[in-house]
């Protein structure tokens, strides 16, 4: 038998279940409920070797988990319950727990890499510390588990990965949806393997001890196998299990034996259990909640404007001056991380911006594997554990691989575990076409990404020095941003000069710096908002357009496009009385909309509107064919002109 103690934290935790159980069916609780009735002793045997400064991710079945990890339940039970008490003040709830440095989501898988991001700050700290990653065998069926073996093993990182098999995802039994051997697969990335079962409760304190021992020691991944069974259905009462099969489990179930061999033991234990959940119970129940403004403060930005000053040019291309700022503020910064597939000297990625950074310093410029989940996922948890990574991916079309990590993780995390924790990775990735990459390699996919709440979302332009905007980045927000960068800008000289006789000039809103460029001899007609890439064909566009329309355009160029910053758009649009968007993605869903309906909200004003835009289809490598389809000097100067000749005849009686 098992020591006291450690019987008495497994039945703490079967009795906590099953009080959250019947908590749920009095209707107390929201959501759901994953209970590890007959795993407890999981949680039990590793816990017991965690260190202070370790970390433990879990997943949507966590609550044995954080009870073995925080050695009590009255956070638990205050978060089910929606208090403020809670472990994240009643905002996750079951499946979204934190404390200290353990971390729980529902999401199958998608914490294995953020515990890849922890492992990897520890091991660049020098720390001899272990991070724990408890999956199940359902998560057996996720890539990004494997693609985090894989850079795990490469990277030596101490991630140890216990998964427990309880021989059903969900309701589907483990010979139905999966192939091969489980240890197999581990070894096959070279990972050391270890396996125990309830059953044998010795040999399970002793394996994991070894275990934790080992990732500990040696600053490797391991992956231990823990055989258990579920008695409990998946989740409130959907089981479809054969009755037999989960009797015959329960029979030999470790606190049901222990139950028969020690009665009187075992009573006394769950009378001393059951008293202190029930005035925990009471004391949540008496609890207040978080209010919507101690949850969210709002999405509106007040305007904080500096003076409109001259741009003035550097002469350099873009790219170069990227690369400058990253090299200055890696000297600076012994916290930044540069991250990305290719990056490293000699190649330096695929449009050179790392160039020699990884010649200059070592240890911290890592080419990955091609796997954008997983490094996505270990630069939220780099991010998280107080590094700066920089991840660039290769192509803004691969943003589609990185979007769970994104959506699901990074941009919840401050706010789904209560302000605990702040995940400020920066995301570098081009977009656009016009270099013959055809459809999956020329997109501009900005519209997926604005809408995804608490992400920030920012564009470089030819116009702005990129090192003033990536200083706003890391100077302000602690939250994740992607930078979105032009491919066609890279080669571009930055803030080359508008022509005559129009100004160039920046202000700085909220942090980041809007270009206007405006007619210098009579007041402007027409405004013309853009970003990126797109503010190139537009500067293309004011000469023909006063000269052919005898349209005055006062251009604004935006660098950050979540959320917009609409007074300055909104002022110019009042004093011109036409709004004109031009974009690179396709028109329907995108900014431009957003731009429109944000103006014409804060506006009583009528004002002329018109969206320009590429053509809503996969763009192509032929290149005349490619030219088209984006928005380009053509349909801006026709669109324009058509429109403020419309508006001329309506104005004009008879």
């Amino acid at each position: 038998m098992t020591d006291i103690a450690c019987m008495r934290e497994a039945i703490l935790i079967r009795r906590a279940e099953q009080k959250l159980l019947e908590l749920f069916s009095f209707g107390k609780l929201n959501g759901t409920v994953h209970t590890c009735v007959g795993q407890e002793f999981s949680p039990v045997a590793f816990m017991r070797h965690i260190d202070a400064d370790d970390y433990v991710v879990s997943n949507h079945r966590c609550h044995g988990h954080y009870i073995a990890y925080t050695k009590e339940c009255k956070s638990l039970i205050g978060e089910l319950m929606g208090k403020k008490t809670g472990a994240c003040g009643g905002i996750g709830g079951s499946q979204h727990l934190c404390n200290r440095k353990f971390f729980s989501n529902g999401i199958q898988g998608g914490m294995v890499p953020i515990a890849a991001g922890f492992a990897m700050a520890l091991k660049l700290n020098a720390a001899k510390n272990v991070v724990m990653a408890f999956i199940g065998d359902g998560t057996l069926g996720e890539g990004v588990l494997y693609e985090t073996m894989n850079i795990a093993a490469k990277w030596r990182l101490p991630l140890l990965i216990v998964c427990e098999n309880n021989y059903y995802a969900q309701s589907t039994k483990l010979a139905d949806h999966l192939a091969g051997d489980i240890l197999e697969r581990a070894r096959s990335f070279g990972l050391r393997t270890f396996q125990s079962d309830i059953w044998h409760l010795e040999q399970l304190f002793d394996n994991a001890k070894a275990s934790v021992d080992y990732v500990r020691d040696a600053s490797m991944p391991a992956f231990h196998l823990v055989d258990l069974y579920r008695l409990n259905p998946h989740s409130k009462g959907d089981d479809y299990r054969d009755a037999s099969e989960v009797e015959r489990y329960a029979a030999i179930d470790p606190i049901h034996v222990f139950r028969q061999e020690h009665p009187r033991v075992y009573r006394e234990l769950v009378d001393d259990i059951d008293r202190h959940l029930d005035e925990t119970i009471r004391e949540a129940e008496a609890g207040g909640e978080l209010s919507l403004s101690e949850y969210f403060s709002g999405e509106e930005e007040r305007e904080a404007r500096s003076d409109w000053t001259e741009l003035s040019a550097t002469g350099e291309r873009q790219a170069d001056r990227i690369h400058s700022f990253f090299e200055k503020e890696m000297k600076r910064n012994e916290k930044l991380l540069f991250i990305g597939e290719d990056v490293s000297f000699p190649y330096g990625g695929a449009f050179k911006v790392a160039k020699d950074l990884s010649e200059k310093y070592p240890g911290r410029v890592f080419s990955t594997p091609i796997s954008e989940a997983a490094v996505t996922g270990i630069s939220s948890g780099l991010a998280m554990a107080g590094y700066r990574p920089v991840l660039e991916i290769m192509f803004g079309d691969f943003i589609t691989l990185c979007m769970d990590q994104i959506v699901n993780h990074a941009s919840k995390f401050g706010y789904m575990f209560n302000g605990q924790t702040a995940c400020p990775i920066v995301i570098r990735t081009p977009m656009g076409g016009g270099r013959g990459y055809g459809p999956t390699h020329s997109q501009t996919l900005d519209k997926l990404l604005l809408t995804v709440d608490n992400l920030k979302v920012v564009a470089l332009n030819s116009f702005v020095d990129p090192g003033q905007i990536y200083r706003s980045v890391l100077d302000n927000e602690k939250e994740p941003v992607i930078v979105i960068e032009n491919k066609l800008d890279y080669a571009r000289p930055v803030a080359a000069r508008p022509p005559i006789p129009f100004k160039s000039e920046q202000a700085v809103v909220n942090g980041y710096p809007i270009v206007r460029i405006r007619p210098v001899l009579s007041p402007p007609t027409a405004t013309i908002v853009t970003y990126g890439g797109a503010s190139h064909a537009v500067m293309d566009c004011i000469v023909p357009l006063f000269i052919e329309h005898d349209v005055k355009a006062e251009v604004l160029i935006l660098s950050k496009l979540k959320p917009i910053d609409c007074d300055v758009i909104v002022r110019s649009a009042e004093t011109t009385g036409n709004l004109y968007v031009v974009e690179e993605g396709s028109r329907h869903h995108g900014i431009g909309s957003e731009i429109i309906a944000a103006v014409s909200e804060r506006t009583e004003q009528k004002i002329v509107v018109q969206r320009i835009a590429s053509l809503p289809c996969p763009i192509p490598s032929n290149k005349n064919l490619e030219a088209d389809i984006l928005v380009n000097r053509t349909r801006i100067i026709e669109t324009i002109g058509r429109k403020s000749q419309a508006a001329w005849r309506q104005r004009i009686p008879g």
